[in-house]
């Protein structure tokens, strides 16, 4: 007897299938007959993927500057799992921890190598708030909750201290097991050349698309050799939306080159989801397919990518065993006008909408998923 089964399931490559789901995990794919608890048919015409992963918001409730709730930016709007990127730091994380226990959204953090966390927007300016000790307490506290670090390296983060924050974080993270490090790019200094010489295999640039002087992007539209050069080590690029990282003639021309996101999360909190431009991760991803990307490279960056990247087992596929998060969704064929960072437009004729969410077997529908009453979980 499974607990829910999901007939006629619509998948990204359009293929048909049912799934059906036991003790909070994947346990069967393809035509089933066995009985269910519940069972809910698609009738071939919505989507289903695996649970959609945010790699970068900003969900700490307490945060004095960027904060949000973790089931407005997760569940409600059909995201199974959050990474929180970096609103708290060594001071707040046990916090930060036992708030996100009482979320239906999974939730992982990654640490802010300044003890403060994002308390103010100069985190970085004074190197004593870059505690090698507290980070590792803090991960040993939290060995399954903190999936890895983040450095925030801009001028106005980092004050005088250039690239030296930058490698703390390094010697951090070779001495925390070699955790994911998420490096956020902005204005210089440092300059963005002196940043990725510093990465290596794993580590994420996020912002990747951003429209500031330190871009990834030469005056000429080519891609930076030293980009170039981290992307050949295996470095990876999250595009990190937010309200003012993000600009579409950017992405559009690094898409043309081939320069394609492995990560697209939302940058999201409590302001640029209700005011924009941000709105939703779903948001984010319809502006990818505007561009360019298909509808399973979008959402493989939000699956099975997002999962690789920052280490989750048991998530980002639709395969028996793994974690029972879905995101069942809609692509609508309707006109809508797109906002970037920079307050320029772009017309596309597609929305993703997400309908529902199960997490760990449990359903969950969303605002448009209820309005619509296509089917009930």
């Amino acid at each position: 007897m499974f607990d829910l089964l999901l007939r006629r399931a619509r998948l990204v490559d359009d293929t048909v299938t049912d799934i059906a789901i036991s003790a909070g995990k994947i346990a069967a794919l393809g035509d089933i007959s066995g009985p269910a608890v519940k069972s809910v048919d698609l009738h071939g015409e919505h989507y289903v993927s695996a649970g959609w992963i945010d790699s970068h918001v900003h969900c700490y409730p307490n945060s004095p500057i960027y904060h949000d709730q973790p089931d407005s930016v997760g569940i409600a709007t059909g995201v199974t799992t959050v990474i929180d990127a970096g609103s708290t730091g060594a001071d707040d994380i046990d916090d930060f921890y036992t708030l996100t226990r009482q979320a239906t959204t999974e939730v992982y953090a990654l640490l802010n190598i300044s003890r403060v966390g994002l308390i103010a927007q100069n985190e970085l300016a004074n190197l004593n708030n870059i505690d090698a000790s507290a980070v590792r307490d803090a991960v040993q506290r939290h060995p399954d909750f903190i999936v890895g670090l983040k450095a925030r390296m801009s001028s106005s983060v980092v004050g005088d201290n250039g690239i030296t924050p930058l490698e703390r974080a390094k010697a951090i993270q070779k001495e925390n097991g070699d955790l994911p490090l998420m490096v956020h790019i902005g204005n210089n200094p440092p300059n963005l050349d002196e940043i990725a010489d510093l990465l290596t295999s794993g580590d994420i640039i996020t912002h990747c698309y951003n429209g500031k002087p330190n871009r990834i992007l030469t005056p000429g539209g080519e891609l930076r050799a030293s980009v170039a050069r981290a992307l050949r080590r295996g470095v990876r690029l999250d595009v990190g939306h937010g309200s003012a990282s993000f600009i579409f003639t950017v992405a559009k021309r690094a898409i043309a080159l081939g320069i394609l996101p492995q990560t697209i999360s939302s940058d999201i909190y409590c302001r640029n989801r209700i005011d924009g431009p941000v709105r939703s991760l779903a948001n984010v991803m319809s502006k990818f397919l505007a561009i360019g990307l298909s509808l399973p490279q979008v959402i493989a960056c939000v699956t099975d990518h997002a999962a690789e990247g920052l280490r989750l087992k048991q998530k980002g596929r639709l395969a028996v065993g793994y974690d029972a998060d879905l995101t069942i969704f809609d692509l609508k064929r309707q006109p809508v006008l797109f906002t970037d960072a920079e307050h320029e437009s772009l017309q596309a004729e597609q929305l993703i909408t997400p309908l529902a969410a199960i997490r760990a077997g449990h359903g969950y529908m969303t605002e448009q998923g209820s309005a619509e009453h296509a089917f009930d979980l």
